[in-house]
């Protein structure tokens, strides 16, 4: 059930994130829109592969490496101004609460 929520959420961000990148200068379509899409389809390859395969535990550094990578280049785009400060806090929160979700997840296998 986790991982249903996890990927919901994950839908969630990317259908936002599409909206958001729109807005993005036609120089950076490319590169860092890009680059955030890339991640964000990682993220929900991720949180599929921990659905089906055994080795949870890589499967969870993967997603937190995703995340970690999302933050970074979501906050970038909003230091060059690519992204509004209201569009850079709704999508930190959903890469907040999927953060939160992977780490209760760590915890239920470690218990």
């Amino acid at each position: 059930m986790e991982v249903f929520k996890m990927k919901e959420k994950c839908i969630d961000m990317i259908q936002y994130g599409y909206i958001a990148l729109q807005q993005f200068p036609k120089s950076e379509k490319f590169t860092l829109a890009a680059d955030i899409k890339r991640y964000m389809y990682s993220l929900l390859e991720n949180i599929v592969k921990l659905a089906n395969l055994r080795d949870k535990k890589r499967i969870l550094k993967n997603i937190d490496i995703c995340l970690e990578m999302l933050k970074t280049f979501i906050r970038l785009a909003r230091d060059l101004k690519f992204l509004s400060i209201k569009k850079y806090e709704i999508i930190s929160r959903h890469i907040v609460e999927l953060g939160k979700m992977n780490g209760g997840y760590w915890k239920s296998l470690k218990g």
